[in-house]
């Protein structure tokens, strides 16, 4: 099977650019493609508890409800730790679909896949 990683480094101060890896993760999984999704910087913002439900763009579903279509269409979330660290956000502070791990986890999804998208 294929595997796509989306890498999600824009954080909930950039709203525009937090929509893209979920719906494309999500479309990933409707081609039977694998497809992971790894926050880190700002991004790990986004999988914060209750951050997801304050973002909404005109035209689109809220963001909430684009992640957890991906969730249920069996899209992977990784948080990367050091970066949670670096924000000073505790580990538990994260929705349970987002598992939290060391920078190792991005080099070997980056390594298994088979294209990597940043954004």
């Amino acid at each position: 099977m294929s595997k796509i990683l989306y890498v999600q480094s824009s954080g909930i101060d950039t709203p525009e650019r937090l929509y893209a890896p979920f719906i494309l993760a999500a479309t990933a999984r409707a081609m039977d493609v694998e497809a992971d999704i790894y926050f880190l910087i700002k991004g790990v913002t986004v999988v914060k508890k209750g951050e997801a439900e304050k973002i909404e763009m005109e035209g689109f579903p809220g963001l909430k409800e684009v992640m957890d279509q991906a969730v249920s269409a069996g899209v992977k979330l990784y948080v990367c730790e050091q970066s949670t660290r670096l924000l000073g956000i505790p580990r538990g502070d994260f929705i349970p679909a987002a598992k939290i791990v060391g920078a190792a986890t991005l080099n070997d999804l980056a390594l298994d896949a088979d294209a990597v998208l940043n954004f």
